[in-house]
């Protein structure tokens, strides 16, 4: 991919703002081949960090990628991958929260980056924009907690579409290594 995102990083985390770790690429793959993602979506990585996610789905299913990245080292990481990759992605410096999703986006990526507080705002704005144009969106949360799961089941607007099975990929049966879909439906206008 000519792109480097390895490694944890800390520096900027605080209870509200988890570490930079980047998917692993078999998990990737994983979701890549499950037909869910197709040229002509568009994808939101909520916590893009160095990029890894947006430029692997993007060179895998030639979907569109957006990366969205709230520290600025970590976001000046993905630029310069963005620089030497072999797919292309688009990135924006901004907190989740408060980053208006646009209407062509209709698939959503979360690999655990923030706490609940900010997800609920970051669902709040993802349905802002699915009311303001109907349309079928897709989100995958890999490797989710259970706060995400639980608040996740309780919203009336999400159906849970089904899961990913990662578990064989990696040692210790980890109920968690899956990717938990759901979805916002179409509407009947």
């Amino acid at each position: 991919m000519h792109i480097k995102t390895g490694g944890r990083d800390d520096t900027n985390a605080d209870q509200y703002r988890y570490p930079y770790e980047p998917t692993p690429y078999r998990v990737l793959e994983r979701l890549a081949n499950s037909a869910l993602i197709r040229k002509g979506d568009v994808v939101l990585d909520y916590g893009c960090g160095k990029g890894r996610v947006s430029f692997f789905l993007s060179y895998q299913t030639k979907a569109r990628t957006i990366g969205i990245e709230y520290d600025e080292r970590i976001f000046a990481r993905a630029m310069e991958n963005q620089r030497t990759a072999r797919a292309k992605a688009d990135f924006v410096a901004m907190r989740a929260e408060e980053f208006d999703v646009p209407q062509q986006v209709n698939r959503c990526y979360f690999f655990n980056p923030f706490s609940l507080e900010i997800l609920r705002a970051v669902m709040a704005r993802i349905l802002e924009s699915y009311y303001a144009k109907p349309r079928e969106i897709y989100l995958f949360f890999y490797y989710p907690s259970t706060e995400y799961t639980c608040y996740l089941a309780a919203l009336d607007e999400l159906d849970f579409y089904g899961e990913i099975d990662c578990t064989d990929l990696f040692w210790g049966n980890d109920s968690r290594e899956r990717i938990m879909v759901f979805r916002l439906p179409p509407m009947d206008i």
